[in-house]
């Protein structure tokens, strides 16, 4: 079955390249007539004449193929599924047509195999991989890569089909012929017998599960379907209207679903089970590798989700992000985040005040304080060469009046607050509102003091944050104000401990610090951390730096039937996924690992928001 891609644009490719694009026409149609008069195909005359009608009018007014070599590519995020439509990202290059590969998998349930060829994907739909395997050639445009559908789609008679933005997939039309459940050992298996292949997708919140799939389904296979109780299953539901079937269940909620596709005959199953996490070792692309797997501390299994990028590889780079470039003040979910900087992939980074949304820890940028550490806190530190360092942080930073009075910072740009003097730079935001009662802001523009401003009540009196300085904002420290009057002339001076750190532009806290030169060195009191933050179990994220010098990227979620690792389980993992350094990041609801639009290790409605991250880019 041919593949008709339209843009619904003048074709204006050269004669001979529209003499080709005929031939492959006629050659394609003649697939279809052929199946007119061939008797055991009968059942699809009808079909047949239908898709042939639509090729012919197709070919009068849009191209068949949607780009030439010299055009720029056709892409956009929304695709229309059999009259469906669903978020998804989708490109054309070079008379190619490519969908996102997560899109694929959670939209028709394409299944991604394990591979380590970046440049092919091998995937499962309705096929068995030992006899029939299918592998995608793959391509990458920043933040997706994509997964080349084009023969994939001639061989199950997709029709395709691009209408301004919008990618129109058309799938043969399928029938449900039978449903069945049945308990197993580990939960509970649905099977959907289908006529031919279709399309389906999963959709998840905690304790329930819907999926749809392409197939319509007479009343009487739905009959009988309905509240079948099992082992993790409370309640089972089917419905049809037509044009797609729904099945909707009520589930434990330590259980989640893994969906998959068998052939001969055509089958979905999909499988309720605590230990639902799919097994994935892919080359995503070169220098990144995504897993999926579970990796055991005392007998317990966690389910580990994790990035190993390789930062010399020159298509590749990392940066922290945060709400927004104006502003290091705010919380977002992680995906907006990801979303709003471009990067391909993405995890939650330091620490911040959820009342206020202030940042409680160090981020640097291009040398520059975006905001200062605390308490000496664990940090990863890198430069664009690609080099990995990890280590305790503290800032001395201080200023001295033009008289030789000298002042320490306790804190620059930063939600956590003590007497002395917090540092707020442009990068806060244009304005710094007093964070505690009847502070004094001392306003410094050209190293020189401008005036001074009662704070007044906190949270009231925004005050404006001059471009060409910076305010100190004095809390119960009344020597500096009175050292500090208008006119006095400042020096600032800055220094890392340890002086290690002063080498690398780029900087994430956490904390803490869980391995350093392949040990555990996790101490939680060190860094001031509280007894109950340090005992307890919870989902967590981490990065950490492998033998070969690549960044780890890792969150690891609730075990099967119990809960997420303590902090020493968490080294103890990082340790067996082979990383010589490793850090604690914010967890808890905040732990999320996104990766190429979607996020791998929770539902997106159980993550809590942000207020920064690290992100991993990829040049397309």
């Amino acid at each position: 079955m041919a593949i008709l891609l339209g843009t619904k644009k003048q074709w204006s490719s050269a004669p001979t390249h529209s003499a080709m694009k005929f031939k492959s026409f006629l050659l394609s149609s003649t697939l279809v007539l052929g199946a007119l008069f061939n008797p055991p195909l009968a059942k699809a005359n009808i079909a047949a004449v239908s898709i042939l009608g639509q090729r012919l009018r197709l070919f009068s007014t849009s191209i068949l193929i949607a780009q030439s070599v010299q055009s720029a590519a056709d892409q956009g995020n929304t695709i229309n599924l059999n009259g469906r439509q669903i978020a998804a990202a989708w490109e054309v290059r070079l008379d190619r047509i490519g969908i996102a590969d997560l899109d694929l998998l959670q939209d028709l349930g394409v299944e991604l195999l394990n591979t380590n060829d970046a440049s092919q994907q091998p995937v499962q739909w309705f096929s068995d991989p030992d006899q029939t395997p299918l592998s995608l050639k793959t391509w990458h445009d920043g933040q997706h890569r994509h997964l080349d559908i084009t023969d994939l789609a001639q061989a199950k008679g997709w029709i395709l089909e691009v209408t301004g933005n919008t990618l129109q997939i058309n799938l043969p039309p399928s029938q449900v012929l039978a449903l069945r459940h049945g308990p197993q050992t580990w939960g509970d298996r649905v099977v959907v017998d289908l006529a031919q292949p279709a399309a389906v997708s999963l959709q998840e919140q905690p304790g329930s599960f819907t999926v749809t799939l392409d197939g319509s389904a007479a009343a009487g296979v739905l009959s009988g379907f309905a509240t079948q109780p099992g082992v993790l299953l409370d309640q089972l539901q089917a419905t049809s209207n037509g044009q797609q079937t729904v099945i909707r269940g009520q589930i434990d909620r330590s259980a989640r679903v893994r969906l998959s596709t068998l052939p001969n005959p055509n089958r979905i199953v999909i499988d309720i089970r605590a230990d639902a996490l799919v097994p994935r070792d892919i080359l995503w692309a070169p220098g990144v590798r995504w897993r999926q797997q579970y990796v055991a501390v005392g007998g317990n299994p966690f389910p580990v989700y994790s990035v190993e990028a390789d930062l010399r590889q020159p298509n590749l780079s990392l940066r922290s992000i945060w709400t927004e470039p104006s502003t290091i003040s705010g919380i977002t979910p992680l995906i907006t985040l990801a979303n709003q900087w471009q990067a391909a992939i993405a995890i939650n980074g330091g620490f911040f005040n959820r009342n206020n949304r202030h940042p409680l820890g160090a981020i640097r940028h291009d040398n520059q304080w975006i905001s200062g550490p605390i308490l000496g806190r664990g940090a990863i530190a890198w430069n664009d060469a690609g080099d990995l360092y990890f280590g305790r942080l503290a800032l001395q930073q201080s200023l001295t009046t033009s008289n030789g009075q000298q002042f320490p910072i306790n804190a620059v740009n930063s939600g956590y607050v003590q007497a002395g003097i917090g540092l707020y730079t442009p990068t806060w935001g244009a304005t710094y509102t007093p964070i505690l009662d009847n502070e004094t802001v001392v306003v410094v523009a050209n190293d020189q003091v401008v005036k001074h401003q009662a704070g007044g009540t906190a949270g009231h009196l925004a005050i404006t944050i001059p471009q060409d300085g910076y305010l100190l904002a004095t809390r119960a420290y009344s020597t500096a104000v009175n050292a500090l009057p208008p006119g006095t002339q400042i020096e600032r001076t800055t220094a890392t401990v340890p002086d290690a750190f002063e080498a690398y532009p780029e900087i994430m806290g956490g904390g803490p610090l869980l391995v350093a030169n392949r040990t555990i060195v996790l101490s939680a009191q060190t860094e001031q951390f509280s007894q109950a933050f340090a005992t307890q179990s919870a989902p967590r994220s981490a990065v950490g730096k492998t033998a070969d010098g690549q960044l780890m990227i890792v969150t690891v979620h609730h075990r099967p039937g119990g809960s997420g690792p303590s902090l020493h389980q968490l080294a103890d993992i990082m340790v067996q996924l082979g990383c010589t350094d490793a850090l604690n990041l914010d967890g808890g609801s905040s732990s999320s690992l996104y990766f190429a639009g979607t996020l791998l290790n929770r539902d997106p409605q159980t993550a809590a928001r942000v207020n920064n991250g690290l992100g991993l880019f990829l040049a397309p």
